[in-house]
């Protein structure tokens, strides 16, 4: 874990969420992915890898915000910052429960692996797949393409024969979707799209028809879901448009496979496809680790369908900024891959684009006016969405007071920046524990205090774990927030000695009026030389 955590880069992490920006020194802020506000409370520590939000009081280290925000366990936090980092994970004193889980899926990712690579060699080795060859090379996919695509060629039968030489049982080829309930080959002879993680490794596969005699039905056809394969948070091509996506701040969305290949071999690299279906919750959480910044390339008939409409309005609705190029009718990206970039300056804004076409197919105006009026009240105010106003304006020659009523999504009040309320006593305590934090020197004059000194229970605990030099566990947030308030109030070493003077000077009094006679004189004693110890410092 500890080198998961090392390598992890945390700023990287949040930014997928949320924009930050450098303020002093190695410190970043900028706006709360967790609650909805205007001015910026969100702070993280790329050093320590921690951030803390002072508006809603959320904070912790890198592998909570992970979970936080990915709804993962521990353990899947790890593992995804794992794999974004590319740490290689050794799994020590597991459960055997979870071992036996963990090896499973090993066998599961490695019988899918090994098919992969066989259905690679049926297609590029020997007389078998030269009918396939000449059918990519008809629609101008290169070998080389294909190749780091991974394209293959499924028998029709056999390969659960193969598979069960070389180990693999009867459920674990179920498990992978390579046979049916019978035992059989799922796949007839087909041509093979392996499916991938955002890691590269194969989750199952979409055939394509070749024959006309082919058994199966459609001319796409899934993996089956199963333990691995969850076809709703699949993007085709993730795994290699990963780097270009992020670097490029961008995603062009198309619907086929084929497309998404043609547009790589073409040079344009930052391209996933949904394999023919609507932007799913899980797909957008996929490609929002990315960017935000999503062009979808439907053509003309999809984009009239409600599904693929929906998809479009999930991604607005989820804060992404969604444009639209529409193809003409009949036209796939893979027809002139060359010319999609020229495409792509075209794209039109969602909101305008659902507005123009609501008045497109409305059979009447008043009609067209009611779907216009919907999408525009819900979209908030922008200039896209006054964009979208003319649009409507012009369409249906309609006068200004008419517009006027149709107003903007409301927004929800953002909660006002407000540093959390502590009374006097806590922030003190707080604010102390914040300069040891910031100052490792100061810890020393920590240890000098008592539990005692220190009237919140969280406070004795965190103080327990800093004075012994103990990974904080379950108090991470409070850490996170400590080192946020030091930075954001400027606490130096110097004020932190004084604080910690402070917490002596109120344990001193607390004792001076419950003591007897006897302790009074000590008491005021030792009251005086920490007065005189302030006054020193101030």
């Amino acid at each position: 874990m500890r080198d998961v955590v090392a390598a992890a880069d945390i700023v990287e992490v949040v930014q997928a969420r949320t924009p930050l920006r450098r303020t002093s020194g190695s410190r970043f802020t900028g706006r709360c992915p967790f609650h909805e506000e205007r001015t910026p409370s969100f702070s993280v520590n790329p050093v320590e890898k921690l951030y803390y939000c002072f508006g809603c009081g959320k904070g912790g280290d890198i592998i909570r915000f992970v979970r936080e925000t990915e709804n993962l366990d521990f353990v899947g936090a790890v593992e995804w910052l794992a794999d974004r980092f590319r740490v290689q994970l050794e799994y020590d004193e597991l459960s055997p429960q979870v071992e036996e889980t963990r090896k499973r899926r090993e066998r599961l990712f490695a019988l899918l692996e090994q098919t992969t690579s066989y259905f690679e060699r049926l297609l590029w080795e020997g007389e078998t797949g030269a009918s396939v060859r000449a059918y990519l090379a008809e629609r101008n996919l290169g070998e080389a393409v294909a190749k780091e695509f991974r394209l293959g060629l499924s028998p029709g039968r056999g390969l659960a024969d193969k598979a069960r030489d070389r180990g693999f049982g009867a459920e674990e080829l179920r498990a992978a979707g390579l046979t049916t309930g019978r035992g059989g080959d799922y796949f007839p002879a087909r041509l093979m799209f392996p499916l991938c993680d955002a890691r590269g490794r194969v989750l199952g596969f979409q055939a394509r028809k070749l024959r006309e005699d082919d058994p199966l039905r459609g001319k796409y056809v899934n993996s089956p879901e199963g333990d691995l394969f969850h076809k709703g948070s699949i993007l085709y091509g993730l795994h290699l448009a990963r780097n270009a996506i992020s670097k490029q701040d961008r995603a062009a969305i198309v619907e086929g496979n084929t497309d998404v290949i043609a547009l790589r071999q073409a040079g344009f690299e930052p391209v996933v496809a949904s394999m023919g279906t609507a932007l799913t919750e899980g797909q957008l959480r996929e490609v929002g680790r990315l960017t935000r910044r999503l062009f979808l390339c439907f053509d003309a008939d999809a984009a009239g369908q409600e599904a693929t409409l929906r998809g479009m309005e999930l991604a607005s609705t989820r804060g992404f900024d969604v444009r639209v190029v529409a193809l003409p009718r009949g036209l796939d990206p893979a027809d002139s891959p060359e010319g999609f970039e020229d495409r792509l300056s075209g794209a039109e804004r969602y909101v305008v684009y659902r507005v123009r076409l609501e008045l497109e197919r409305a059979p009447d105006r008043q009609e067209g006016f009611v779907r216009a009026r919907e999408v525009l009240s819900k979209a908030e105010d922008s200039p896209e969405r006054q964009e979208a106003l003319r649009l409507l304006a012009d369409r249906l020659d309609l006068p200004r007071e008419t517009l006027a009523g149709i107003g903007p999504a409301g927004r929800s009040t953002p909660q006002a920046e407000t540093t959390r309320l502590l009374d006097a006593g806590d922030r003190l305590e707080r604010d102390a524990l914040a300069a040891c934090v910031a100052h490792s020197a100061l810890v020393r004059g920590l240890a000098e205090l008592t539990p005692e000194h220190f009237d919140s229970e969280q406070n004795r605990s965190f103080r327990a774990a800093l004075v012994d030099g103990r990974e904080q566990g379950e108090l991470v947030e409070l850490r996170a927030e400590l080192d946020a308030r030091a930075a954001r109030e400027g606490i130096d070493e110097r004020t932190g000695s004084e604080l910690l003077l402070r917490l002596r000077e109120r344990r001193l009094k607390r004792d001076l009026a419950a003591a007897d006679l006897a302790r009074t004189t000590e008491l005021q004693a030792r009251l005086a030389k920490v007065r005189q110890a302030l006054a020193e410092l101030t």
